[in-house]
Protein backbone atom coordinates (compact mmCIF):
# COMPACT_ATOMS: atom_id res chain seq x y z
CA UNK A 1 0.00 0.00 0.00
CA UNK A 2 2.71 2.39 1.06
CA UNK A 3 4.57 1.81 -2.48
CA UNK A 4 1.71 2.44 -4.12
CA UNK A 5 1.33 5.59 -2.82
CA UNK A 6 4.88 6.68 -3.68
CA UNK A 7 4.44 6.13 -7.11
CA UNK A 8 3.44 9.77 -8.31
CA UNK A 9 7.05 10.58 -6.14
CA UNK A 10 8.59 7.96 -8.50
CA UNK A 11 7.28 9.25 -11.53
CA UNK A 12 8.14 12.78 -10.46
CA UNK A 13 12.22 11.77 -9.74
CA UNK A 14 12.49 9.66 -12.94
CA UNK A 15 11.30 12.69 -14.92
CA UNK A 16 13.49 15.51 -13.47
CA UNK A 17 16.28 12.59 -14.09
CA UNK A 18 14.64 11.66 -17.85
CA UNK A 19 14.95 15.87 -18.23
CA UNK A 20 18.47 16.12 -17.14
CA UNK A 21 20.19 12.95 -19.49
CA UNK A 22 18.54 14.39 -22.23
CA UNK A 23 20.25 17.70 -21.75
CA UNK A 24 23.56 16.06 -21.62
CA UNK A 25 22.67 13.54 -24.38
CA UNK A 26 21.33 16.84 -26.72
CA UNK A 27 24.63 18.56 -25.62
CA UNK A 28 22.77 21.82 -23.92
CA UNK A 29 24.99 20.59 -21.09
CA UNK A 30 28.72 19.59 -22.48
CA UNK A 31 30.64 16.55 -20.92
CA UNK A 32 34.21 16.31 -20.59
CA UNK A 33 35.50 14.00 -23.31
CA UNK A 34 38.99 13.26 -21.92
CA UNK A 35 41.88 12.32 -23.93
CA UNK A 36 43.20 9.61 -21.99
CA UNK A 37 41.30 6.86 -21.50
CA UNK A 38 38.85 6.75 -19.25
CA UNK A 39 36.93 3.84 -18.02
CA UNK A 40 33.41 4.58 -15.65
CA UNK A 41 32.24 2.25 -13.50
CA UNK A 42 28.90 2.62 -11.94
CA UNK A 43 25.17 1.19 -10.93
CA UNK A 44 21.70 2.81 -11.55
CA UNK A 45 20.90 1.43 -7.97
CA UNK A 46 21.99 2.66 -4.22
CA UNK A 47 24.99 1.01 -2.82
CA UNK A 48 26.19 -2.36 -2.33
CA UNK A 49 26.64 -3.22 -5.94
CA UNK A 50 30.48 -4.17 -5.25
CA UNK A 51 32.27 -1.24 -7.23
CA UNK A 52 34.98 -1.35 -4.89
CA UNK A 53 36.30 -5.00 -6.13
CA UNK A 54 35.33 -4.15 -9.69
CA UNK A 55 38.04 -1.09 -9.62
CA UNK A 56 39.98 -3.27 -7.85
CA UNK A 57 39.95 -5.66 -10.49
CA UNK A 58 40.48 -3.09 -13.12
CA UNK A 59 44.02 -1.21 -11.23
CA UNK A 60 45.25 -5.36 -11.01
CA UNK A 61 44.17 -5.55 -14.99
CA UNK A 62 45.87 -2.51 -16.59
CA UNK A 63 48.70 -1.50 -14.11
CA UNK A 64 50.73 -3.93 -15.39
CA UNK A 65 51.14 -2.43 -18.90
CA UNK A 66 50.17 1.23 -18.34
CA UNK A 67 50.62 3.84 -15.60
CA UNK A 68 46.75 4.23 -14.12
CA UNK A 69 45.00 6.49 -11.36
CA UNK A 70 41.92 5.83 -9.63
CA UNK A 71 38.93 9.14 -9.03
CA UNK A 72 36.48 8.73 -6.71
CA UNK A 73 34.35 11.31 -5.47
CA UNK A 74 36.30 10.45 -1.95
CA UNK A 75 32.62 9.80 0.08
CA UNK A 76 32.33 10.14 3.86
CA UNK A 77 35.77 12.12 3.96
CA UNK A 78 36.00 15.20 5.50
CA UNK A 79 38.15 17.45 2.93
CA UNK A 80 36.69 18.84 -0.52
CA UNK A 81 38.26 19.36 -3.58
CA UNK A 82 41.19 17.58 -5.54
CA UNK A 83 43.00 15.41 -3.49
CA UNK A 84 46.14 12.46 -4.68
CA UNK A 85 47.04 10.17 -2.16
CA UNK A 86 49.64 9.76 -0.21
CA UNK A 87 51.33 8.00 3.18
CA UNK A 88 49.82 10.69 5.30
CA UNK A 89 46.38 10.33 4.42
CA UNK A 90 43.58 8.26 6.72
CA UNK A 91 39.67 7.74 5.87
CA UNK A 92 39.17 10.95 7.29
CA UNK A 93 41.16 12.88 4.18
CA UNK A 94 39.92 10.41 1.49
CA UNK A 95 37.29 8.24 2.06
CA UNK A 96 37.45 4.57 3.08
CA UNK A 97 37.30 3.18 -0.33
CA UNK A 98 40.17 5.33 -1.99
CA UNK A 99 42.33 4.67 1.35
CA UNK A 100 41.53 0.83 0.49
CA UNK A 101 42.85 1.06 -3.27
CA UNK A 102 46.07 3.22 -1.89
CA UNK A 103 46.88 0.60 0.25
CA UNK A 104 46.86 -1.88 -1.89
CA UNK A 105 48.43 -0.12 -4.78
CA UNK A 106 50.08 2.73 -3.27
CA UNK A 107 53.07 0.92 -2.64
CA UNK A 108 56.17 2.80 -4.39
CA UNK A 109 58.43 2.65 -7.34
CA UNK A 110 62.02 2.64 -7.63
CA UNK A 111 61.45 6.43 -8.63
CA UNK A 112 59.45 6.89 -5.44
CA UNK A 113 56.44 7.04 -6.76
CA UNK A 114 53.21 4.93 -6.08
CA UNK A 115 52.75 2.34 -8.92
CA UNK A 116 49.12 3.12 -8.95
CA UNK A 117 47.67 6.67 -8.54
CA UNK A 118 44.81 7.23 -5.87
CA UNK A 119 42.72 10.64 -6.38
CA UNK A 120 39.56 12.06 -5.24
CA UNK A 121 37.71 15.16 -6.21
CA UNK A 122 33.78 15.80 -6.11
CA UNK A 123 33.91 17.53 -9.28
CA UNK A 124 35.86 15.00 -11.76
CA UNK A 125 35.55 17.36 -14.90
CA UNK A 126 37.90 19.35 -12.58
CA UNK A 127 39.73 16.86 -11.21
CA UNK A 128 41.39 15.17 -14.40
CA UNK A 129 43.20 17.61 -15.94
CA UNK A 130 44.66 18.57 -12.35
CA UNK A 131 45.25 14.88 -12.52
CA UNK A 132 47.07 15.11 -14.88
CA UNK A 133 48.80 18.10 -14.89
CA UNK A 134 50.27 16.62 -11.42
CA UNK A 135 50.77 13.36 -13.72
CA UNK A 136 50.81 13.64 -17.40
CA UNK A 137 52.75 10.54 -17.55
CA UNK A 138 49.23 8.75 -17.33
CA UNK A 139 47.67 6.27 -19.79
CA UNK A 140 43.93 5.30 -17.77
CA UNK A 141 42.33 6.87 -15.18
CA UNK A 142 39.39 4.65 -13.71
CA UNK A 143 36.14 6.37 -12.49
CA UNK A 144 34.44 5.04 -9.38
CA UNK A 145 30.66 5.46 -8.92
CA UNK A 146 31.04 7.26 -12.00
CA UNK A 147 27.71 6.16 -13.65
CA UNK A 148 25.17 9.30 -13.15
CA UNK A 149 27.77 12.14 -13.55
CA UNK A 150 27.68 12.93 -16.82
CA UNK A 151 30.09 15.64 -15.87
CA UNK A 152 32.76 13.40 -17.83
CA UNK A 153 31.81 11.29 -21.03
CA UNK A 154 34.11 7.82 -20.02
CA UNK A 155 35.26 5.65 -23.30
CA UNK A 156 34.29 2.79 -21.65
CA UNK A 157 30.71 2.97 -19.59
CA UNK A 158 30.18 -0.26 -17.21
CA UNK A 159 27.25 -0.45 -15.57
CA UNK A 160 26.98 -3.08 -12.63
CA UNK A 161 23.97 -4.76 -11.34
CA UNK A 162 23.32 -7.21 -8.24
CA UNK A 163 22.35 -10.65 -8.73
CA UNK A 164 20.29 -10.08 -5.53
CA UNK A 165 18.77 -6.92 -6.28
CA UNK A 166 18.93 -6.53 -10.60
CA UNK A 167 18.05 -2.78 -11.90
CA UNK A 168 15.24 -4.34 -14.17
CA UNK A 169 13.04 -4.94 -11.25
CA UNK A 170 13.36 -1.61 -9.09
CA UNK A 171 12.07 1.14 -9.00
CA UNK A 172 13.33 5.40 -8.70
CA UNK A 173 13.29 6.83 -5.58
CA UNK A 174 11.63 7.51 -3.25
CA UNK A 175 9.70 4.00 -3.42
CA UNK A 176 12.74 2.25 -4.99
CA UNK A 177 16.47 2.09 -4.96
CA UNK A 178 17.03 3.48 -8.45
CA UNK A 179 18.99 7.05 -9.05
CA UNK A 180 17.01 7.28 -12.48
CA UNK A 181 14.83 5.31 -14.40
CA UNK A 182 16.01 1.83 -15.78
CA UNK A 183 16.46 3.09 -19.31
CA UNK A 184 18.99 4.59 -18.32
CA UNK A 185 21.19 1.48 -18.87
CA UNK A 186 21.73 2.47 -22.22
CA UNK A 187 24.70 4.76 -21.47
CA UNK A 188 26.45 1.20 -20.60
CA UNK A 189 28.93 -0.31 -23.26
CA UNK A 190 28.87 -3.52 -20.93
CA UNK A 191 26.89 -4.65 -17.67
CA UNK A 192 28.49 -6.77 -15.27
CA UNK A 193 26.20 -9.19 -13.25
CA UNK A 194 27.81 -8.89 -9.35
CA UNK A 195 27.49 -11.39 -6.46
CA UNK A 196 26.88 -14.04 -8.37
CA UNK A 197 26.14 -17.39 -6.79
CA UNK A 198 28.33 -20.20 -7.72
CA UNK A 199 27.23 -22.58 -10.08
CA UNK A 200 24.68 -19.84 -11.79
CA UNK A 201 23.81 -22.20 -15.02
CA UNK A 202 23.72 -21.30 -18.54
CA UNK A 203 20.18 -21.23 -18.92
CA UNK A 204 19.85 -18.78 -15.87
CA UNK A 205 22.17 -16.51 -17.26
CA UNK A 206 20.35 -15.94 -20.70
CA UNK A 207 17.50 -15.01 -18.92
CA UNK A 208 19.01 -12.55 -17.11
CA UNK A 209 20.85 -11.34 -20.26
CA UNK A 210 17.86 -11.58 -22.08
CA UNK A 211 15.65 -9.10 -19.39
CA UNK A 212 18.90 -6.37 -19.08
CA UNK A 213 19.03 -6.13 -22.95
CA UNK A 214 15.21 -4.79 -23.01
CA UNK A 215 17.14 -1.88 -21.76
CA UNK A 216 20.80 -1.62 -23.04
CA UNK A 217 21.29 -1.04 -26.76
CA UNK A 218 21.55 -3.89 -28.70
CA UNK A 219 24.67 -6.19 -28.45
CA UNK A 220 26.09 -4.61 -25.13
CA UNK A 221 27.67 -7.92 -23.67
CA UNK A 222 26.51 -9.13 -20.30
CA UNK A 223 29.20 -10.38 -18.10
CA UNK A 224 28.69 -12.48 -14.64
CA UNK A 225 30.99 -12.40 -11.79
CA UNK A 226 30.85 -13.43 -8.10
CA UNK A 227 32.49 -12.87 -4.75
CA UNK A 228 35.72 -14.86 -4.16
CA UNK A 229 36.91 -13.94 -0.36
CA UNK A 230 40.76 -15.09 0.96
CA UNK A 231 42.40 -16.23 3.87
CA UNK A 232 41.88 -13.72 7.15
CA UNK A 233 44.61 -11.34 7.05
CA UNK A 234 45.58 -10.18 10.77
CA UNK A 235 45.58 -6.75 11.85
CA UNK A 236 49.05 -8.01 13.04
CA UNK A 237 51.98 -7.17 10.34
CA UNK A 238 53.89 -9.87 12.04
CA UNK A 239 50.96 -12.72 11.84
CA UNK A 240 50.17 -14.97 8.49
CA UNK A 241 47.11 -15.23 6.64
CA UNK A 242 45.00 -18.40 8.29
CA UNK A 243 42.44 -20.67 7.24
CA UNK A 244 40.84 -21.06 10.76
CA UNK A 245 39.91 -18.57 13.30
CA UNK A 246 37.25 -20.73 15.15
CA UNK A 247 34.48 -18.32 16.99
CA UNK A 248 34.36 -15.05 15.06
CA UNK A 249 32.57 -11.86 16.22
CA UNK A 250 31.93 -10.59 12.66
CA UNK A 251 32.09 -6.69 12.04
CA UNK A 252 30.83 -4.52 9.14
CA UNK A 253 29.95 -1.17 8.27
CA UNK A 254 28.80 -2.08 4.26
CA UNK A 255 26.21 -1.22 1.93
CA UNK A 256 24.74 -4.92 1.50
CA UNK A 257 26.16 -7.42 4.16
CA UNK A 258 23.76 -10.21 4.02
CA UNK A 259 26.35 -12.04 1.14
CA UNK A 260 29.19 -11.55 3.85
CA UNK A 261 27.10 -13.11 6.62
CA UNK A 262 26.39 -15.91 4.45
CA UNK A 263 29.90 -16.65 3.95
CA UNK A 264 31.06 -16.41 7.32
CA UNK A 265 28.49 -18.53 8.84
CA UNK A 266 29.40 -21.46 5.88
CA UNK A 267 33.27 -20.74 7.18
CA UNK A 268 32.98 -19.88 10.39
CA UNK A 269 31.67 -20.48 13.89
CA UNK A 270 29.88 -16.72 14.05
CA UNK A 271 28.87 -16.11 17.05
CA UNK A 272 27.12 -12.36 15.76
CA UNK A 273 27.48 -9.57 13.88
CA UNK A 274 27.57 -5.96 14.65
CA UNK A 275 26.33 -4.29 11.24
CA UNK A 276 27.29 -0.48 10.80
CA UNK A 277 26.12 1.81 8.10
CA UNK A 278 27.92 1.92 5.01
CA UNK A 279 30.97 4.47 5.30
CA UNK A 280 30.13 4.60 9.22
CA UNK A 281 33.39 6.72 11.14
CA UNK A 282 34.02 4.18 14.08
CA UNK A 283 35.06 5.19 17.76
CA UNK A 284 36.28 4.20 20.62
CA UNK A 285 33.21 3.13 21.44
CA UNK A 286 32.54 1.02 19.09
CA UNK A 287 35.51 -0.74 19.91
CA UNK A 288 34.90 -1.22 23.65
CA UNK A 289 31.52 -3.17 22.45
CA UNK A 290 33.21 -5.23 20.00
CA UNK A 291 35.66 -6.47 23.16
CA UNK A 292 32.64 -6.70 25.05
CA UNK A 293 31.15 -9.25 22.36
CA UNK A 294 33.75 -10.87 21.68
CA UNK A 295 34.38 -14.26 22.85
CA UNK A 296 37.38 -14.83 25.11
CA UNK A 297 38.51 -18.01 22.60
CA UNK A 298 37.11 -15.48 19.48
CA UNK A 299 38.79 -13.18 17.29
CA UNK A 300 36.92 -10.41 15.19
CA UNK A 301 36.62 -10.23 11.71
CA UNK A 302 35.54 -7.51 9.26
CA UNK A 303 36.20 -6.40 5.84
CA UNK A 304 38.94 -4.60 3.89
CA UNK A 305 37.15 -1.41 3.71
CA UNK A 306 36.74 -1.50 7.45
CA UNK A 307 40.09 -2.86 8.66
CA UNK A 308 41.72 0.37 7.32
CA UNK A 309 39.57 2.83 9.74
CA UNK A 310 39.62 0.47 12.33
CA UNK A 311 43.19 -0.29 12.65
CA UNK A 312 44.62 2.75 13.16
CA UNK A 313 41.52 3.45 15.90
CA UNK A 314 43.24 0.13 17.23
CA UNK A 315 46.63 1.51 16.73
CA UNK A 316 45.61 4.53 19.47
CA UNK A 317 43.88 2.42 22.04
CA UNK A 318 46.56 -0.14 22.69
CA UNK A 319 43.94 -3.14 22.17
CA UNK A 320 45.50 -6.62 20.90
CA UNK A 321 45.80 -6.51 17.39
CA UNK A 322 46.07 -10.14 17.41
CA UNK A 323 42.40 -10.97 17.77
CA UNK A 324 41.02 -8.85 14.67
CA UNK A 325 41.23 -9.84 11.10
CA UNK A 326 39.83 -8.82 7.76
CA UNK A 327 38.61 -10.93 5.31
CA UNK A 328 40.42 -10.02 1.36
CA UNK A 329 37.76 -10.02 -1.48
CA UNK A 330 37.76 -9.74 -5.20
CA UNK A 331 35.66 -10.99 -8.17
CA UNK A 332 35.48 -13.98 -9.82
CA UNK A 333 34.32 -14.07 -14.02
CA UNK A 334 31.82 -17.10 -14.16
CA UNK A 335 32.80 -17.37 -17.91
CA UNK A 336 33.98 -15.03 -20.25
CA UNK A 337 36.54 -13.13 -18.29
CA UNK A 338 38.75 -13.13 -21.55
CA UNK A 339 35.83 -11.15 -23.63
CA UNK A 340 35.84 -8.54 -21.13
CA UNK A 341 39.88 -8.39 -20.78
CA UNK A 342 39.84 -8.18 -24.84
CA UNK A 343 36.95 -5.31 -24.33
CA UNK A 344 39.38 -3.45 -21.67
CA UNK A 345 42.36 -3.70 -23.68
CA UNK A 346 41.09 -3.04 -26.82
CA UNK A 347 39.70 0.41 -26.13
CA UNK A 348 42.97 1.49 -24.85
CA UNK A 349 45.08 0.41 -27.68
CA UNK A 350 43.05 2.75 -29.61
CA UNK A 351 43.63 5.26 -27.82
CA UNK A 352 47.06 5.37 -27.64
Amino acid sequence: MFVRLLKPLNWLYGGITDIRNRLYDSRVIKALSPAIYTIGVGNLTVGGTGKTPQVDYLVELLKKKVPVATLSRGYGRRTRGFRIATDADTADTLGDEPLLLYRKHGRKTADNQPEVVVSVGEKRAEAIPALLQVRPELQAIILDDAFQHRAVQPHLNLLLSDYNRPFYTDEPFPGGRLRERRHGARRADAVVVTKCPDGLDAARQKEIEQQIQRYTRPDVPVFFTGLQYGKPHSFSASQKPMEGLGRVLLVSGIARPAPLESYVKNHFALVRHLRFADHYRYSATDLERMQQALPADGAVLTTEKDFVKLAPLLANTGLDATRFYYLPIEIKFLADEPAFRELVWALLNNRR
